[in-house]
Parts: C-alpha cells; sequence; structure tokens
C-alpha cells in the first residue's frame, strides 16, 4: 500500500482549543501524526511519499472560492485588525441573522465557521492545503490501479463546501472522491468509520447520485456535531436514497458496531462503485478522550478486513483518533486487517 504524507502538516500547531468552557490544549495535535507514520513505519510499510504541491483547481471542484479566498486571507487579516490570539469568531450567523459575508475579519470568519472551537494560526491554509495535496495524489495512485493511505493532518470530514470546524478546513475525502470521478469512476463510495459524523461529506454529496456516503457514528444527540447524522437523513433530490447514517449510542460496542458496519458494507456491494473512499478515524477507540465507543485494538484489524473483502480500489483518508499513544497502532491495525482479508 502506498503511503502518501507531507511534513508541512506542522504549520498548523495551535496552542488553543475552546473545550468544556476553557481555551485548553487541542486534541488535533501535531504528534498525532508522527504516531501514525512511526507505526507504519514499524508494520513494515514503505516510507511515505510526499505529495507535492496542491492543485486548487481540483480543491475548487468541492470547496467555493469565497470560502478558500477566507481561509488563504485569514491570519493575515486577523493581525491586521490588531488582535493577539489565534483567530477564532465569536459570532456565527444563526437562523434569525442574515448570511452574508461582513467585511470585518471577525464577522468573516463566523460567516464561513461551524464550530468555534477551531482556531487559525499562521501556517493553518498551507498545512491545509498540504492535506488536500496528500489526498489528491493518494486518489491518483487509487485510480491507476494502486491501494493508497492519506496521512492527512488536519482532518477534513467536517469541513463543508464553505464552512471549516471540528479541526477541519478542507474535505480531503470529498475532494479525493471527486477526483476520481474526475478521472473517470462513473460512481465512488464514501464510507466514513470515524466516531464523528461526516456532516461536510455528507453536505457536499447530499443532492447526488454519483456519491454513496455511509456514515457510522455516535448519536448525534449525544455527540459532536450535533445538527447532523440522523437516520433519517438519506439524501435529497438526486441523492435520495445515496445518504445512510448509523447513529450509535454511547457505549457501543464492536458487535453492535460491525453489525452496522455489515449493513453500509451491504449498501455499498449495491451500490456496485467503481472505488471506495474510507474516513479512517480511530477516535471509536475505547479510550478515546473525545469520544464514547468501545472498540478495542483488535477490532480494528478486524474492520479492515471486511472493507477489504470489498474488493474495490480503496483509498483510506485519515480523519480523528485522539488517543494519541494508541492512534498509529489502530491506524496500522485497519491496513493490517485489510491487506491481509
Amino acid at each position: 500500500m502506498r503511503i502518501i504524507a507531507s511534513e508541512k502538516h506542522e504549520l498548523h500547531h495551535p496552542s488553543t482549543e475552546l473545550y468544556g468552557g476553557q481555551l485548553v490544549a487541542p486534541f488535533e495535535r501535531v504528534d498525532r501524526w508522527r504516531y501514525v507514520a512511526e507505526a507504519l513505519a514499524e508494520a513494515g510499510h514503505q516510507p511515505a511519499e510526499d505529495p507535492g504541491p496542491v492543485d486548487l483547481r481540483r480543491v475548487g471542484r468541492i470547496h467555493t472560492q469565497p470560502y478558500l479566498t477566507l481561509l488563504a486571507e485569514a491570519w493575515d487579516e486577523w493581525k491586521a485588525a490588531g488582535h493577539q490570539g489565534e483567530a477564532i469568531p465569536s459570532i456565527l450567523p444563526v437562523p434569525g441573522f442574515r448570511r452574508i459575508e461582513p467585511r470585518d475579519i471577525e464577522g468573516r470568519l463566523g460567516h464561513f465557521c461551524l464550530a468555534v472551537e477551531t482556531s487559525i494560526m499562521s501556517g493553518t491554509w498551507e498545512a491545509a492545503c498540504s492535506s488536500a495535496a496528500v489526498a489528491l495524489r493518494s486518489a491518483d495512485l487509487v485510480a491507476g490501479g494502486d491501494e493508497a493511505f492519506a496521512l492527512c493532518r488536519p482532518p477534513g470530514h467536517h469541513a463543508t463546501a464553505d464552512q471549516y470546524g471540528g479541526y477541519c478546513f478542507l474535505n480531503n475525502a470529498a475532494i479525493a472522491a471527486q477526483s476520481l470521478l474526475d478521472g473517470g469512476a462513473s460512481r465512488v463510495a464514501v464510507v466514513d468509520v470515524d466516531f464523528h459524523h461526516g456532516n461536510g461529506t455528507q453536505h457536499i454529496f447530499y443532492d447526488r447520485d454519483d456519491v454513496l456516503f455511509v456514515s457510522l457514528h455516535g448519536d448525534p444527540a449525544d455527540a459532536f456535531p450535533h445538527f447532523s447524522g440522523y437516520a433519517d437523513e438519506t439524501g435529497s433530490g438526486a441523492g435520495e436514497g445515496f445518504n445512510r447514517n448509523y447513529p450509535m449510542a454511547p457505549g457501543t460496542g464492536y458487535d453492535e458496531w460491525a453489525e452496522a458496519l455489515d449493513d453500509g458494507l451491504g449498501q455499498v456491494i449495491r451500490y456496485q462503485p467503481d472505488a471506495l473512499v474510507v474516513s479512517l478515524g480511530v477516535d471509536t477507540f475505547e479510550r478515546d478522550p473525545i469520544s464514547f465507543f468501545k472498540l478495542a485494538s483488535a477490532d480494528f484489524t478486524d474492520y479492515g478486513a471486511r472493507i477489504g473483502r470489498l474488493g474495490l480500489p480503496t483509498l483510506f483518508v485519515l480523519e480523528g483518533g485522539y488517543a494519541v499513544e494508541e492512534i498509529g497502532i489502530n491506524v496500522a491495525a485497519v491496513l493490517d486487517g485489510y491487506l491481509n482479508r
């Protein structure tokens, strides 16, 4: 399996996250990437390959230009306005407000933000672009007949076409899926096994029938992002029936989770896609600090094998996982199960 990664992820290293009413050290941090890279090397995978520069025209197939402009300009405008800390908006256009883009940078950030726990700093834009480049290079490899793992950081599945949050700025999985379609695939399936619902990916493809989106996640009544991921969200228009959510309760163990996975993979089989993108978050782990599922490390090997038995050209894209010392072990377990199916 080809491993694609970029050292530029280190340019995004914010010191603050709003959590539990306090500014704390972010759960999504630089050493998550390092633990994964080290675990893959120890498992015998080939050294990671650099993706090269990002092609923003391909990113623009998913994200709107005003949104990309905001991400590129946000830090410089924030500092020019005299703000001392990292860029975090204090107001969002909730229902009752007009959804317009203000001139002031605080208002601009709020316009394009869906969750204010996520800070922007000087290197955020370049790091996000490098993460998208990792996804695009990996998609190109899969289109050419390889299997690939995109070691993306920052993650992406919470980013919509025009909003960031949940540690996500550019939706790497959606960018990869669109790239596969643009490269000749007729249908692509995205299976999101991160603990948190992939609201951004759902939002992007909700009215389309050329991408099947399947997500297994904590019930949004109890878990972030709270306002997306319910079972009755099945798509709209041409996309009706091509969106499938499996929300699960606190304390869910592997037997119940695997039953949902098998049902979701059955949806994939019936859809008959040309390729599969897996949003691989390992925050379903039993000791993850911001999640509530109870999967053990051995379970990751098993479900990797279940995915592998589909026999589809497959791209894995790293999303969440915040039990940092185990993140690499669990990612490597999924890939081991997949490769040794």
